[in-house]
């Protein structure tokens, strides 16, 4: 064997050895404002823990909402390099497939976001949401996982007790499934802009709103003018998602890539359970002040809010193959779970 190839097999050992150990930096734009809990919780706490566990080898850099591309754009950018991935919500790319506001958030179907973590996790979500990525843009993007951050709760001006008193209640919603659910179950949706809200509820024009976890009602100032908070929430617990430029992705070692899918879960699991910390925290301070009445709907009342829901996903399931796909997944994990018969 001659020097010369000795040599050249030694630099080829060097280079790829350094491409190895290279730093790689991980520009994922979110779902998310600068300012909000979960964007600095995740920024500040948790970003910094990826390069620990990796040595310093992968570096995560976040930038919030529509602050690179408009936050429906996100694949594009991820696939055209403009970002490394995502970090965002699914119900967000609705537009291209109905598939996606079963997996973005199925309406009234659980009852905690440890449900939705478990579905996500281990229940078939994220190969749910892989495949259905595979199929709007084939070869693109790696789903590293899905994950809810909070059960969102709801404000009303008036007592909403039971499914029956939803009757007639104008309630802002966004379109799509939300405000079918709240339509079949009486209500009448209103579309509207969040920064809305809190005039629209002062004037009366609506009596409830499906707005956000209980503690961002709160710190909004909703509850100044919405006395009847529902708590725990009845209907949303939006679903965000990791994804990797797949070309990005399979250039990680295996232990990178382990390590990235260990963060992103511990990362979303400490998320929910600091906004549920808030979230207690809050409803006890409110409760015990005696100005706010936040309502708790027993078991049997969600179960017919969830009845009613089903006949939703139906319909949005029956728009495409893959939102019918999406929506078996769910009710394969619901039925394990005694969530559905």
């Amino acid at each position: 064997m001659s020097l010369k190839f000795l040599s050249a097999s030694a630099l080829s050992v060097a280079l790829v050895a350094g491409a190895a150990s290279a730093e790689t930096v991980l520009k994922l734009q979110t779902s998310t404002q600068s300012g909000a809990f979960e964007y600095t919780y995740v920024a500040e706490t948790w970003g910094p823990k990826l390069s620990a566990m990796t040595g310093g080898e992968v570096k995560l850099e976040f930038t919030p909402i529509n602050s690179i591309v408009d936050r429906s754009d996100t694949p594009e950018a991820v696939m055209g390099g403009v970002l490394q991935g995502d970090l965002t919500a699914v119900s967000y790319f609705t537009g291209r497939n109905p598939a996606y506001a079963i997996l973005g958030d199925l309406i009234a179907g659980y009852d905690s976001v440890d449900q939705v973590q478990t579905f996500c996790r281990h229940g078939g979500g994220r190969d749910a949401l892989q495949a259905l990525w595979d199929s709007v843009l084939p070869g693109a993007l790696h789903v590293v996982g899905c994950a809810a951050a909070s059960k969102e709760a709801l404000v009303a001006k008036v007592p909403i007790n039971s499914v029956a008193d939803l009757e007639g209640v104008k309630i802002r919603s966004p379109s799509g499934l939300a405000a079918t659910v709240f339509q079949k179950a009486g209500a009448a949706p209103v579309s509207m802009s969040l920064s809305d809200v809190f005039t629209s509820l002062e004037k009366g024009v609506i009596d409830a709103a499906d707005a956000s976890a209980y503690i961002n009602n709160s710190t909004s100032g909703f509850h100044q003018v919405a006395t009847y908070p529902l708590y725990p929430g009845i209907h949303s617990m939006a679903v965000r998602q990791m994804t990797i430029n797949k070309g990005v992705w399979d250039g990680l070692t295996p232990d990178q890539q382990t390590a990235v899918e260990v963060w992103f879960y511990a990362a979303y699991d400490d998320v929910r359970r600091q906004l549920d910390l808030q979230d207690r925290a809050q409803v006890a301070e409110d409760t015990a002040g005696g100005e706010i009445t936040v309502i708790d709907w027993p078991q049997e009342e969600r179960d017919k809010f969830r009845a009613i829901a089903v006949e939703a996903w139906e319909e949005t399931a029956d728009k495409s193959p893959e939102a019918r796909a999406a929506l078996e997944a769910h009710y394969a994990y619901m039925r394990s779970i005694g969530l559905l018969k």
